[in-house]
């Protein structure tokens, strides 16, 4: 009899793994997969929905409406993750219940099947009162280390099991994270733009405009049609300009844009300017954010203004371009914008002078400079800028 009951619980643990880990089929589960296959499709229907709102002619009225599908989109999508976690964790939980359960179980087995293991089969053959006993005990035994030998590499798939979707739950978390940091920059960058617009459609044709004229300009200026005059060489950190404070020609508010280029290309700035200069990150939905762009330099050259560095935007597929009205005129940035108390402006490396203003089609002039530098032939544009 001990062996038999042996046996029973060497198949009921492996009945019980098979049990857990069986795809539901309950009625709960039905739902589940309708709800799944119902968020799809009204995920997809707002996609659509931004495409074809993208397509119309840009007002305010449109704009808004863009922002109001990408926040109901957004919303979807973590109610969609958030639907995957839950799924996610009854499944763990089964696992971790099933492992546990198939453990204890097997620590069970393995004391008795270590004693039984200790006598030989000439045992079994002495102390059996007759034959078929004999022969059952023998057949028992050897039953259950065939099922313990199953047992071990179920318990070990479930295990890997296991730490497959407890990895996956950690994704669906960051996910989750992100989705988040996506759906307020929406809802802030709606915010903005109704407060800048006092929902007048003229305004905000007023600030399309302001946009494309600064961003036509900036491309002038880089494709070398600024009326320039050359002052002379210039060494490194010496003062070459100031930040024209408050609002000005193609600027919206005291800033400064700064450009490498080289040979009519721009590079991303980060890649020139020092690591550990104080800054505060004011590049997404607000200071300290934490969803704007990233701010990582880490080349030779000093700061061109004094920190403490307030850092707006950065360089390329921005926060902005994402999430604003900009990204209607523009879907890359070609500089970095920083602000500092010290409006002072000076030059990162040594070289040539030149200062220029384009004229654009609202009819002021964009002021600047530019450092032809001598040591690396690279070409630093300071925009928004007095001198």
């Amino acid at each position: 009899m001990k062996y038999i009951r042996l046996l029973l619980l060497s198949t009921f643990a492996i009945g019980l793994l098979l049990v857990l880990n069986r795809v539901p089929t309950s009625l709960h589960a039905e739902n589940d997969a309708e709800k799944a296959a119902r968020l799809s499709q009204q995920i997809e229907q707002y996609q659509n929905e931004i495409k074809r709102l993208s397509s119309q002619a840009t007002t305010l009225g449109n704009q808004i409406a863009q922002y109001d599908a990408q926040i109901k989109l957004t919303e979807l999508k973590i109610n969609q993750i958030e639907e995957k976690i839950s799924q996610l964790s009854g499944r763990i939980d089964q696992l971790d219940t099933s492992i546990q359960s198939l453990t204890h179980a097997f620590e069970e087995r393995a004391v008795q099947t270590y004693k039984m293991s200790r006598f030989s089969e000439a045992y079994f053959l002495l102390a059996a009162k007759d034959l078929d006993s004999m022969v059952s005990s023998y057949h028992y035994l050897k039953r259950i280390q065939e099922e313990d030998r199953s047992l071990v590499h179920r318990l070990s798939d479930a295990q890997d099991s296991y730490k497959k979707e407890k990895t996956e739950q950690e994704d669906l978390q960051d996910q989750l994270m992100d989705q988040r940091k996506t759906l307020d920059s929406q809802k802030v960058a709606k915010g903005k733009l109704l407060d800048q617009t006092k929902n007048d459609g003229k305004r905000y044709q007023a600030l399309l405009s302001a946009t494309q004229s600064e961003f036509d300009a900036i491309q002038a200026i880089l494709a070398g049609k600024g009326a320039e005059t050359e002052a002379g060489p210039v060494s490194k950190g010496a003062k070459i300009a100031s930040i024209i404070q408050g609002p000005s020609c193609n600027s919206s508010g005291a800033h400064l844009h700064f450009i490498v280029g080289k040979d009519g290309v721009t590079q991303n700035p980060f890649g020139y300017l020092k690591s550990g200069v104080d800054f505060e990150n004011c590049s997404g939905s607000q200071c300290g954010s934490g969803n704007g762009d990233s701010f990582n330099p880490s080349g030779p050259w000093d700061w061109p203004i004094s920190p403490k560095i307030t850092f707006t935007q950065g360089y390329g597929t921005t926060w902005a371009v994402r999430n604003t009205y900009i990204g209607r005129i523009y879907n890359f940035h070609n500089g970095i914008d920083i602000q500092s108390p010290n409006p002072d402006i000076h030059a990162v490396q040594s070289g040539k002078l030149y200062r220029g203003s384009y004229g654009g089609t609202n009819g002021c002039r964009l002021r600047y400079v530019r450092v032809h530098h001598d040591s690396d032939g690279l070409d630093t544009f300071y925009l928004h800028i007095n001198y």
